[in-house]
């Protein structure tokens, strides 16, 4: 996008992460528009360093590495660099606003025309009146993220047709006053072809055929194989977009915690052949002392590492994060301003009470931040990860990129406290960090996620004619 053109419109850099990623479609001013792949994206984003995500992301989508880095920013001055995203144009069928004259008693018609047939977003009738015109609200798509214009003309006739080479025009009809799809009907000026939106509606008709593997927001020459049937979508309905994420919680490196350990008593260990003689060892004073907070399973997975053994399973998210909590001393982390985690164990005498009785520990979460990316979307359908913190790895999700090299990401730091019992599991409850009684540094960070990015509109089918990168529009 050039300097000296103003963006379409504005969005918060979470809203990028949460609710508008590539893929979905975003209603604008005077646009409706197809937010474009991480390639159309400006650089400049702030990178994050969270290696326990990134490996977790790079091993659900197949790479070797990912890096995470926050959307671009907007920047307001004129001599910097342009920054922003390209949304594509979509869809490319629009209605006029106006009403067609001899539109029968009780029904309001429109016309419905392509993208092509207009001028300077107008559309010029055969009585060369300029009429306004909005986008279609009908999509079709399927459970896989494709998306695609509805092919009217097929549709409506129920089958191929001559009459899109003869131009003959295309009309929207409502025919009640509720809005429900049985009340909307698109006819052909042929006299020959009508049909309900409610037919389309029905999956068993496989009224819009079956999904072409469109991926417009990628670009150009972006279409896989599917074999989902294609579903009638609502541009603005809830089942549009459900962007998929994984999360962590910032933590002290686990690993290189034990690894210290047992490096410090290494001497006594290195004869440990199993977790009988593990447990003998561990009565001596100087291991003890050593391996305080540190359990069996964990030491004998490290000495077994050391051995050329069996490699350390991988924990899940969560798994890692509560052994954190579990297992932590007096402190975990460090306190200080830019910290991104810090912990303690409150005394038990502050919080000693009979009905705390089942209760082991109390931890309190001072700093901690959560780092959330995202890795694909679905859509009809949600794909969330499950109780472990973990994806599916069987879920079929649309890409973010034709080459996936860096994810979007979003962080957000609060505070918590964790409740440790024997005979449940503990639970977290997050506090908002909106509080007044915050520490400055906490709402600062929250300030920066409000900051907004720009969005240039460009055309997903120009490129196909001219060039390979897609040309902005004002």
């Amino acid at each position: 996008m050039s300097a000296d053109k103003k963006p379409q419109g504005e969005i918060r850099q979470s809203q990028l992460v949460t609710t508008f990623g590539p893929g979905s479609m975003v209603d604008l001013p005077n646009h409706s528009v197809l937010v474009a792949g991480l390639e159309f994206w400006s650089l400049g984003g702030d990178p994050v360093s969270e290696l326990r995500l990134s490996r977790k992301l790079a091993q659900v989508l197949g790479v070797g590495s990912v890096e995470l880095k926050t959307p671009p920013q907007a920047d307001d001055d004129p001599a910097a660099p342009s920054t922003g995203i390209t949304a594509f144009q979509f869809p490319e069928w629009f209605i006029t606003q106006d009403l067609e004259k001899e539109s029968r008693p009780g029904v309001r018609s429109r016309l419905l025309v392509h993208r092509k047939a207009l001028t300077r977003n107008k559309f010029i009738d055969r009585d060369k009146k300029r009429r306004p015109v909005v986008p279609v609200r009908f999509v079709r798509a399927c459970r896989a993220g494709h998306i695609g214009d509805v092919d009217w003309y097929a549709f409506a006739h129920n089958g191929p047709t001559d009459c899109a080479k003869q131009q003959r025009q295309l009309y929207l009809d409502e025919r009640g006053t509720s809005g429900d799809l049985t009340e909307v009907w698109v006819r052909c000026e042929c006299g020959k072809a009508e049909r309900s939106m409610a037919q389309a509606a029905i999956m068993a008709n496989r009224a819009l055929g079956s999904c072409d593997g469109g991926r417009p927001w990628l670009g150009p020459f972006t279409k896989e194989t599917c074999c989902e049937p294609s579903r009638l979508l609502i541009r603005s309905a809830s089942n549009a977009y459900f962007p998929q994420f994984m999360s962590v919680i910032s933590l002290p490196d686990r690993d290189e915690t034990v690894r210290r350990a047992v490096d410090a008593v290494w001497s006594f260990l290195e004869i440990v052949e199993d977790m009988d003689q593990l447990r003998y060892e561990r009565r001596r004073a100087a291991v003890k002392n050593a391996l305080e907070s540190i359990s069996d399973d964990e030491v004998f997975a490290e000495i077994q590492a050391r051995r050329g053994g069996a490699a350390k399973p991988e924990k899940s998210v969560k798994v890692a994060e509560l052994e954190t909590l579990v297992t932590a001393k007096d402190e975990v982390g460090e306190d200080r301003p830019e910290g991104v985690f810090y912990a303690r164990s409150l005394p038990r005498a502050a919080w000693d009470r009979p009905w705390m009785a089942p209760v082991e520990r109390v931890v309190l979460v001072h700093r901690l931040r959560e780092v959330v990316a995202q890795v694909g979307f679905t859509r009809f359908e949600s794909a969330a990860p499950d109780i472990e913190g973990e994806l599916d790895m069987g879920v079929r999700r649309a890409s973010l990129g034709r080459e996936i090299s860096w994810l979007p990401r979003l962080r957000t730091k609060a505070r918590a406290s964790s409740f440790s019992s024997a005979r449940s599991p503990f639970r977290i409850g997050c506090r908002a960090p909106t509080c007044r009684s915050e520490p400055w540094h906490w709402r600062q960070d929250l300030r920066l996620g409000r900051r907004s990015i720009r969005v240039a509109i460009a055309s997903s089918q120009g490129c196909r004619t001219s060039c390979c990168t897609p040309s902005h529009t004002s």
